[in-house]
């Protein structure tokens, strides 16, 4: 344990779902934390995530995995069709071959229901304290420790501070200064639709994406098949920046006039969408100084197209937990260890989505090669595709021994 008399809490800022992982992950190596989220309550808006095997290695070292699974659907395949043609281009069982590769499974979750499981895991715990409307508007260093300034007056004082705080982090303009995210072009556009309003031959137990021109739709169920998310992506410069409006149907509809009718169909169930505008940053080395450092988003935005923003934030948290307990509580020193644990790994996956975003998006002689090379694989050829993110080791590098010695214990 690492608590020691005297000592601040970890100020964490932000109360998402790295916020809570990582205030979960280091009170549970003993250490007291302050966490500070900036709305009113702690709320996420209703869409859906996927969880590859990868984090289900995180949720076993937090005590996680039992919540998660009681609301998580474990889809029997990822299936990727031509939303031009309609036709399948490949299926990838999700059963027990792919069980036997990565030992845990991939699931979906509705967003909303994650963040509570992180959030009553983190009530139960005496060591964390949570905070709302607490927006950070400055941050005082000391040789010792860091004062919190709020937009309300508060103060509050820890032995070290965590930027959770995502894309537009207030934490890394102070540590790392480069101003606001990159616009990727990209527009995506979210609803939730009850199962009755999904047509029959389209609910599939599956994570299904149809992929056409510059545009891709994504569904699968939530809840037990109680709702189904839809996510409709598609190219559009007339964005610069924002998130979480109300779309514009009329667009959305032009941008896959193209697409199959299954596709077209979907889209006509929505009467309304929540658009989000998106964005990413390039990879960076240094995301600490002396005992600040960053966390999920606020340290390595990511487009979406790898589904792991949220998988790598709890990466993170663990990560960050156990280099603070091999450093004896040394932040400063503990901090520079976990960036160097982690850039390579988030960096892949920031550039890597950007890649996996172009390939989705393909047209002309692109997409009919997506296709042949895709479709001519083997379910044992796509496992080891992603043996670099699901894999034990995770990385080249090999610092998924890090988690691996954490989830011995």
């Amino acid at each position: 344990m690492l608590d020691k008399a005297g000592q601040g809490p970890v100020v964490v800022v932000g109360g998402g779902i790295g916020g809570l992982a990582a205030a979960l992950a280091l009170a549970r190596k003993g250490l007291r934390v302050q966490l500070l989220e900036q709305a009113d309550a702690f709320s996420e808006v209703g869409a859906g995530i996927q969880l590859g095997p990868n984090v289900f290695r995180m949720f076993e070292v937090l005590g996680l995995t039992e919540a998660v699974s009681q609301f998580a659907v474990f889809p029997e395949n990822l299936i990727m069709l031509d939303a031009i043609s309609g036709d399948e281009v490949t299926r990838i069982p999700l059963g027990a071959g792919f069980r036997a590769k990565f030992t845990y499974p991939y699931a979906l979750i509705y967003r909303p229901d994650l963040l509570n499981v992180l959030l009553e895991a983190c009530r139960k715990v005496d060591l964390i304290q949570l905070d709302t409307a607490q927006k950070v508007v400055g941050v005082d260093e000391q040789s010792d420790g860091v004062t919190v300034r709020t937009q309300g007056g508060r103060s509050y004082a820890g032995s070290a501070l965590i930027g959770a705080d995502g894309l537009w982090s207030t934490i890394r303009q102070i540590v790392v200064g480069d101003g606001k995210p990159q616009v990727a072009g990209h527009v995506t556009y979210r609803a939730v639709l009850p199962t009755t309003e999904v047509p029959e031959p389209l609910r599939r137990w599956s994570m299904t994406f149809w992929a056409g021109e510059k545009v891709h739709l994504v569904i699968y169920p939530l809840r037990g098949g109680e709702l189904y998310n839809l996510v409709a992506v598609f190219h559009s410069n007339r964005y610069e920046e924002g998130w979480d409006s109300f779309g514009d149907p009329t667009e959305l509809n032009e941008r896959f006039a193209k697409t199959c009718e299954p596709v077209r169909t979907l889209l006509g169930k929505i009467e309304s969408w929540r658009m989000w505008v998106l964005c990413d940053r390039p990879p960076i080395k240094q995301w600490s100084r002396g005992r600040i450092t960053l966390l999920g988003d606020a340290a390595h935005p990511m487009l979406q197209y790898l589904a792991q923003g949220a998988c790598m934030a709890i990466e993170d948290a663990v990560c960050l937990a156990n280099t603070i307990e091999d450093m004896h509580g040394d932040f400063a020193a503990a901090f520079q260890a976990y960036q160097q644990a982690r850039y390579l790994r988030t960096g892949r996956v920031q550039i890597m989505a950007r890649v996996y975003g172009e390939f989705y998006h393909a047209s002309g002689v692109a997409r009919e090669l997506r296709n042949m090379m895709l479709g001519a694989r083997t379910p044992e050829q796509s496992y080891e595709a992603m043996e670099w993110l699901y894999g034990e080791d995770m990385s080249p590098t090999g610092y998924g021994r890090v988690f691996q010695r954490a989830g011995a214990r």
